[in-house]
Protein backbone atom coordinates (compact mmCIF):
# COMPACT_ATOMS: atom_id res chain seq x y z
CA UNK A 1 0.00 0.00 0.00
CA UNK A 2 1.17 3.54 -1.10
CA UNK A 3 0.87 6.27 1.83
CA UNK A 4 0.92 9.68 0.69
CA UNK A 5 2.21 12.59 3.54
CA UNK A 6 0.64 15.27 4.70
CA UNK A 7 2.19 17.89 2.31
CA UNK A 8 1.51 15.94 -0.89
CA UNK A 9 -0.14 18.72 -2.45
CA UNK A 10 2.86 21.21 -1.17
CA UNK A 11 2.94 24.14 -4.13
CA UNK A 12 5.76 24.67 -5.94
CA UNK A 13 7.03 27.80 -7.49
CA UNK A 14 10.07 28.37 -9.67
CA UNK A 15 11.77 31.57 -9.68
CA UNK A 16 14.27 32.42 -12.80
CA UNK A 17 16.52 34.80 -13.52
CA UNK A 18 19.23 36.26 -16.30
CA UNK A 19 21.99 34.03 -14.07
CA UNK A 20 19.92 31.08 -15.09
CA UNK A 21 20.88 29.06 -17.94
CA UNK A 22 18.44 26.01 -19.71
CA UNK A 23 20.54 23.46 -17.85
CA UNK A 24 19.62 24.96 -14.56
CA UNK A 25 15.89 25.12 -15.67
CA UNK A 26 16.44 21.51 -16.48
CA UNK A 27 17.80 20.89 -13.17
CA UNK A 28 14.54 22.39 -11.20
CA UNK A 29 11.81 21.04 -13.80
CA UNK A 30 13.44 18.02 -12.47
CA UNK A 31 12.40 17.97 -9.04
CA UNK A 32 9.34 19.48 -9.85
CA UNK A 33 6.69 16.42 -8.65
CA UNK A 34 9.22 15.45 -5.97
CA UNK A 35 9.14 18.75 -4.56
CA UNK A 36 5.21 18.66 -4.71
CA UNK A 37 4.91 15.18 -3.22
CA UNK A 38 3.60 13.66 -6.33
CA UNK A 39 6.75 11.86 -6.54
CA UNK A 40 7.81 10.21 -2.46
CA UNK A 41 11.14 8.46 -4.17
CA UNK A 42 14.44 9.62 -5.53
CA UNK A 43 17.80 8.49 -6.55
CA UNK A 44 20.95 9.31 -8.32
CA UNK A 45 23.36 6.94 -9.89
CA UNK A 46 26.87 8.04 -11.68
CA UNK A 47 28.31 6.55 -14.76
CA UNK A 48 32.11 7.19 -15.46
CA UNK A 49 32.23 5.28 -18.88
CA UNK A 50 29.50 4.89 -21.23
CA UNK A 51 29.19 3.38 -24.46
CA UNK A 52 28.96 5.07 -27.68
CA UNK A 53 25.95 3.93 -28.66
CA UNK A 54 24.41 4.78 -24.90
CA UNK A 55 21.31 6.83 -24.92
CA UNK A 56 19.78 6.67 -21.56
CA UNK A 57 16.68 6.69 -22.37
CA UNK A 58 14.12 3.87 -22.67
CA UNK A 59 12.56 3.63 -26.39
CA UNK A 60 9.17 4.28 -24.36
CA UNK A 61 10.52 7.72 -22.77
CA UNK A 62 8.93 11.28 -23.84
CA UNK A 63 11.72 13.84 -23.83
CA UNK A 64 10.44 17.24 -22.08
CA UNK A 65 13.56 19.13 -22.44
CA UNK A 66 17.11 19.03 -24.08
CA UNK A 67 19.76 22.13 -22.90
CA UNK A 68 23.10 21.83 -24.05
CA UNK A 69 26.00 23.98 -22.41
CA UNK A 70 29.45 23.24 -23.22
CA UNK A 71 30.14 20.25 -23.31
CA UNK A 72 27.36 19.05 -21.31
CA UNK A 73 23.89 17.73 -22.60
CA UNK A 74 21.37 17.57 -20.38
CA UNK A 75 17.82 15.72 -20.73
CA UNK A 76 14.80 15.98 -19.23
CA UNK A 77 12.30 12.13 -19.88
CA UNK A 78 9.52 10.48 -18.59
CA UNK A 79 7.78 7.94 -18.00
CA UNK A 80 4.33 6.62 -16.76
CA UNK A 81 4.51 7.38 -12.75
CA UNK A 82 8.59 8.73 -13.14
CA UNK A 83 10.59 11.46 -14.23
CA UNK A 84 14.32 11.26 -15.19
CA UNK A 85 17.17 13.78 -15.61
CA UNK A 86 19.91 12.47 -17.65
CA UNK A 87 23.26 14.68 -17.73
CA UNK A 88 26.03 13.06 -19.94
CA UNK A 89 29.90 14.97 -19.94
CA UNK A 90 31.39 14.87 -23.29
CA UNK A 91 29.66 11.92 -24.04
CA UNK A 92 32.09 9.90 -21.87
CA UNK A 93 30.06 9.61 -18.45
CA UNK A 94 26.91 10.64 -17.12
CA UNK A 95 24.27 11.09 -13.92
CA UNK A 96 21.01 9.79 -13.83
CA UNK A 97 18.32 11.29 -11.04
CA UNK A 98 15.06 9.50 -11.51
CA UNK A 99 11.67 10.37 -9.13
CA UNK A 100 8.84 8.27 -9.20
CA UNK A 101 5.48 7.85 -7.51
CA UNK A 102 7.10 4.58 -5.83
CA UNK A 103 10.23 2.76 -5.35
CA UNK A 104 9.11 0.15 -7.22
CA UNK A 105 8.30 2.29 -10.09
CA UNK A 106 11.41 4.45 -9.87
CA UNK A 107 14.36 1.29 -9.42
CA UNK A 108 12.37 0.03 -12.86
CA UNK A 109 12.81 2.97 -15.20
CA UNK A 110 16.58 3.60 -13.20
CA UNK A 111 17.30 -0.18 -14.70
CA UNK A 112 15.69 0.34 -17.96
CA UNK A 113 17.50 3.81 -18.47
CA UNK A 114 21.21 2.41 -17.32
CA UNK A 115 21.11 -0.78 -19.01
CA UNK A 116 24.04 -1.88 -20.93
CA UNK A 117 24.72 2.03 -20.65
CA UNK A 118 28.44 1.69 -19.14
CA UNK A 119 31.12 0.03 -20.91
CA UNK A 120 32.62 -3.29 -19.43
CA UNK A 121 35.86 -2.78 -16.70
CA UNK A 122 39.25 -2.70 -18.49
CA UNK A 123 41.74 -4.11 -16.51
CA UNK A 124 44.51 -1.70 -18.14
CA UNK A 125 42.31 1.23 -16.45
CA UNK A 126 41.35 2.15 -13.14
CA UNK A 127 38.36 4.34 -11.85
CA UNK A 128 39.13 7.49 -9.87
CA UNK A 129 37.21 9.89 -8.66
CA UNK A 130 37.74 13.23 -8.24
CA UNK A 131 36.39 15.41 -5.35
CA UNK A 132 36.47 19.33 -5.61
CA UNK A 133 33.89 22.01 -3.72
CA UNK A 134 31.60 23.46 -5.91
CA UNK A 135 30.20 27.18 -4.11
CA UNK A 136 26.66 25.99 -5.38
CA UNK A 137 26.11 22.59 -4.08
CA UNK A 138 28.89 21.64 -2.02
CA UNK A 139 31.20 18.86 -2.18
CA UNK A 140 30.87 17.08 -5.55
CA UNK A 141 32.37 13.88 -6.76
CA UNK A 142 32.99 13.09 -10.05
CA UNK A 143 33.98 9.68 -11.09
CA UNK A 144 36.48 9.17 -14.21
CA UNK A 145 38.48 6.13 -15.57
CA UNK A 146 42.00 6.63 -15.85
CA UNK A 147 45.25 4.69 -17.37
CA UNK A 148 46.20 2.23 -14.57
CA UNK A 149 49.76 0.42 -14.99
CA UNK A 150 50.48 -2.87 -13.96
CA UNK A 151 52.92 -3.01 -11.15
CA UNK A 152 55.00 -5.34 -12.25
CA UNK A 153 55.37 -3.84 -15.75
CA UNK A 154 56.53 -0.80 -14.27
CA UNK A 155 58.76 -1.84 -11.41
CA UNK A 156 61.78 -1.00 -13.13
CA UNK A 157 60.97 3.10 -13.22
CA UNK A 158 61.95 2.96 -9.67
CA UNK A 159 65.78 2.72 -7.71
CA UNK A 160 66.44 -0.35 -5.84
CA UNK A 161 65.14 1.14 -2.80
CA UNK A 162 61.61 2.32 -3.95
CA UNK A 163 60.77 -0.99 -5.80
CA UNK A 164 61.32 -2.77 -2.22
CA UNK A 165 59.09 -0.77 -0.72
CA UNK A 166 56.42 -0.10 -3.40
CA UNK A 167 56.86 -4.22 -3.44
CA UNK A 168 55.43 -4.14 0.22
CA UNK A 169 52.70 -1.01 -0.32
CA UNK A 170 51.52 -3.27 -3.69
CA UNK A 171 50.54 -6.16 -1.29
CA UNK A 172 48.65 -4.46 1.46
CA UNK A 173 45.41 -5.87 1.90
CA UNK A 174 42.56 -5.00 4.75
CA UNK A 175 44.34 -7.16 7.05
CA UNK A 176 47.16 -5.71 6.73
CA UNK A 177 47.12 -2.01 7.09
CA UNK A 178 48.65 -1.02 9.69
CA UNK A 179 49.03 3.28 9.59
CA UNK A 180 46.54 5.41 7.53
CA UNK A 181 49.11 7.74 5.81
CA UNK A 182 50.46 6.95 2.54
CA UNK A 183 53.85 8.91 2.18
CA UNK A 184 55.62 9.47 -1.41
CA UNK A 185 58.67 12.17 -1.39
CA UNK A 186 61.17 13.13 -3.53
CA UNK A 187 62.28 15.15 -6.98
CA UNK A 188 59.67 15.99 -9.29
CA UNK A 189 59.64 13.36 -12.33
CA UNK A 190 60.68 11.09 -10.50
CA UNK A 191 57.11 8.56 -10.61
CA UNK A 192 55.04 9.19 -7.72
CA UNK A 193 51.50 9.40 -9.47
CA UNK A 194 52.21 6.79 -11.71
CA UNK A 195 53.24 4.39 -8.68
CA UNK A 196 49.74 5.59 -6.88
CA UNK A 197 47.72 5.01 -10.52
CA UNK A 198 49.22 1.32 -10.17
CA UNK A 199 48.42 1.10 -6.71
CA UNK A 200 44.70 2.06 -7.84
CA UNK A 201 45.13 -1.08 -10.14
CA UNK A 202 46.58 -3.36 -7.77
CA UNK A 203 43.95 -2.43 -4.75
CA UNK A 204 40.55 -2.13 -6.73
CA UNK A 205 38.95 -5.29 -5.40
CA UNK A 206 38.93 -3.66 -1.54
CA UNK A 207 39.82 0.10 -1.73
CA UNK A 208 38.31 2.88 -3.75
CA UNK A 209 40.39 5.83 -4.50
CA UNK A 210 39.83 9.21 -4.37
CA UNK A 211 41.64 12.43 -5.61
CA UNK A 212 41.26 15.65 -3.88
CA UNK A 213 41.38 18.88 -6.77
CA UNK A 214 41.58 21.02 -3.97
CA UNK A 215 43.13 20.38 -0.59
CA UNK A 216 43.82 23.67 0.72
CA UNK A 217 40.10 23.87 0.44
CA UNK A 218 39.32 20.84 2.14
CA UNK A 219 41.56 21.36 5.30
CA UNK A 220 39.61 25.12 5.73
CA UNK A 221 35.84 24.00 4.92
CA UNK A 222 34.72 21.42 7.73
CA UNK A 223 31.89 20.55 6.43
CA UNK A 224 33.62 19.62 2.85
CA UNK A 225 36.04 17.42 4.94
CA UNK A 226 33.16 15.68 7.13
CA UNK A 227 31.60 15.21 3.57
CA UNK A 228 34.45 13.49 2.29
CA UNK A 229 35.17 11.25 5.07
CA UNK A 230 31.66 9.92 5.11
CA UNK A 231 32.73 8.99 1.07
CA UNK A 232 30.25 7.79 -2.03
CA UNK A 233 30.79 4.64 -3.22
CA UNK A 234 31.71 3.97 -6.76
CA UNK A 235 29.24 1.51 -7.78
CA UNK A 236 26.51 0.17 -6.89
CA UNK A 237 26.62 -3.80 -5.57
CA UNK A 238 29.65 -2.90 -4.93
CA UNK A 239 30.17 -3.63 -1.19
CA UNK A 240 31.78 -1.77 1.76
CA UNK A 241 35.83 -1.14 0.50
CA UNK A 242 38.67 1.45 1.86
CA UNK A 243 39.12 3.92 0.97
CA UNK A 244 42.06 6.18 -0.25
CA UNK A 245 42.08 9.79 -0.83
CA UNK A 246 44.74 11.12 -3.05
CA UNK A 247 46.52 14.46 -2.32
CA UNK A 248 49.25 15.63 -4.51
CA UNK A 249 51.94 18.38 -4.01
CA UNK A 250 50.78 19.13 -0.64
CA UNK A 251 54.29 20.64 0.20
CA UNK A 252 52.74 24.05 1.91
CA UNK A 253 50.24 21.38 4.56
CA UNK A 254 52.90 19.29 5.70
CA UNK A 255 55.89 21.43 5.94
CA UNK A 256 57.61 21.58 9.51
CA UNK A 257 56.18 25.36 9.80
CA UNK A 258 53.25 24.04 8.78
CA UNK A 259 50.99 24.53 12.09
CA UNK A 260 51.95 28.42 12.13
CA UNK A 261 51.26 28.73 8.43
CA UNK A 262 47.76 26.63 7.44
CA UNK A 263 46.18 27.22 11.07
CA UNK A 264 43.69 24.43 11.41
CA UNK A 265 44.83 22.68 8.29
CA UNK A 266 47.83 20.40 9.55
CA UNK A 267 45.33 19.25 12.29
CA UNK A 268 42.44 18.46 10.87
CA UNK A 269 45.08 16.16 8.51
CA UNK A 270 46.24 14.39 11.66
CA UNK A 271 42.76 14.05 12.83
CA UNK A 272 41.27 12.38 9.53
CA UNK A 273 44.28 9.92 9.76
CA UNK A 274 44.32 8.97 13.44
CA UNK A 275 42.24 11.04 15.22
CA UNK A 276 38.32 11.12 16.05
CA UNK A 277 37.47 12.01 12.19
CA UNK A 278 39.30 8.96 11.42
CA UNK A 279 37.26 6.34 13.73
CA UNK A 280 34.91 3.99 12.31
CA UNK A 281 36.16 5.85 8.86
CA UNK A 282 38.46 3.05 6.95
CA UNK A 283 39.95 5.63 4.74
CA UNK A 284 43.81 5.84 4.05
CA UNK A 285 45.26 9.13 2.60
CA UNK A 286 48.15 9.43 -0.08
CA UNK A 287 50.41 12.45 -0.15
CA UNK A 288 52.82 13.19 -2.95
CA UNK A 289 55.39 15.85 -1.77
CA UNK A 290 58.85 16.85 -3.44
CA UNK A 291 59.93 18.09 0.18
CA UNK A 292 62.99 16.20 1.22
CA UNK A 293 62.01 14.27 4.34
CA UNK A 294 63.48 16.55 7.22
CA UNK A 295 61.78 19.62 6.23
CA UNK A 296 58.36 17.57 6.91
CA UNK A 297 56.63 18.31 10.53
CA UNK A 298 57.34 15.58 12.78
CA UNK A 299 53.51 15.09 13.59
CA UNK A 300 53.02 13.89 9.80
CA UNK A 301 56.21 11.24 9.70
CA UNK A 302 56.21 10.07 13.42
CA UNK A 303 56.63 6.07 14.02
CA UNK A 304 52.80 4.86 13.85
CA UNK A 305 51.22 6.89 11.40
CA UNK A 306 52.58 5.95 8.07
CA UNK A 307 51.28 2.94 6.18
CA UNK A 308 54.40 3.56 3.99
CA UNK A 309 56.86 6.85 3.86
CA UNK A 310 58.43 5.87 0.48
CA UNK A 311 61.29 8.44 -1.64
CA UNK A 312 60.67 8.40 -5.08
CA UNK A 313 64.45 9.59 -6.03
CA UNK A 314 66.08 10.06 -9.46
CA UNK A 315 67.53 6.43 -10.41
CA UNK A 316 70.97 5.64 -10.02
CA UNK A 317 74.00 5.77 -13.12
CA UNK A 318 73.89 2.05 -13.56
CA UNK A 319 70.05 1.73 -13.37
CA UNK A 320 69.24 5.25 -15.41
CA UNK A 321 71.95 3.10 -18.29
CA UNK A 322 70.15 0.08 -17.59
CA UNK A 323 66.84 1.41 -17.74
CA UNK A 324 67.52 3.45 -21.09
CA UNK A 325 70.17 1.13 -23.02
CA UNK A 326 72.59 2.75 -23.50
CA UNK A 327 75.17 5.41 -21.21
CA UNK A 328 74.52 8.61 -23.99
CA UNK A 329 73.55 11.62 -22.36
CA UNK A 330 73.32 9.95 -19.09
CA UNK A 331 74.97 12.12 -16.09
CA UNK A 332 77.28 10.87 -13.51
CA UNK A 333 74.64 11.48 -10.94
CA UNK A 334 72.37 9.45 -12.42
CA UNK A 335 68.73 11.35 -14.03
CA UNK A 336 65.02 11.05 -12.94
CA UNK A 337 62.58 9.14 -15.29
CA UNK A 338 61.34 12.40 -16.62
CA UNK A 339 64.82 13.18 -17.91
CA UNK A 340 65.17 9.37 -19.36
CA UNK A 341 62.32 9.44 -21.23
CA UNK A 342 63.32 13.18 -22.61
CA UNK A 343 66.82 11.06 -23.43
CA UNK A 344 65.09 8.32 -25.51
CA UNK A 345 63.10 10.41 -27.28
CA UNK A 346 65.77 12.61 -28.80
CA UNK A 347 64.98 15.57 -26.87
CA UNK A 348 67.79 17.34 -24.74
CA UNK A 349 66.02 16.38 -20.91
CA UNK A 350 65.79 20.06 -18.94
CA UNK A 351 66.81 20.01 -14.86
CA UNK A 352 63.29 19.13 -14.33
CA UNK A 353 60.58 18.05 -17.16
CA UNK A 354 57.05 18.61 -16.84
CA UNK A 355 54.89 15.75 -16.48
CA UNK A 356 53.55 14.55 -19.14
CA UNK A 357 49.71 12.92 -19.03
CA UNK A 358 50.05 8.80 -18.65
CA UNK A 359 53.71 8.71 -18.59
CA UNK A 360 56.21 8.88 -15.96
CA UNK A 361 54.36 11.84 -13.38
Amino acid sequence: MRTTPADATLPSVLQYDDSDSPCDVVDALALADFVTGRHLWARTVRLARLRDDATLAPADARVLRTAVEHRQRFRLIAGDGWTARVVTWNGRSGEVTVTAVDDRTGQAALDRIIEGAAEPDDPETGRIGFWHHDPRRGARRDLRSIAAPEWAAIRGNYTANARTALDSLMAVTPQTVSGRLVLLHGAPGTGKTTALRALSRQWRQWCQVDAVLDPDVLFGDAAYLSNIAVGDEDEEGAGHRWRLLVLEDCDELIRGEAKQATGQALSRLLNLTDGLLGQGREVLVAITTNEDLTRLHPAVVRPGRCLARIEVGPLSYAEATGWLGTSAGVPPQGATLAELYALRSGAVPAPTVPAQPGGYL
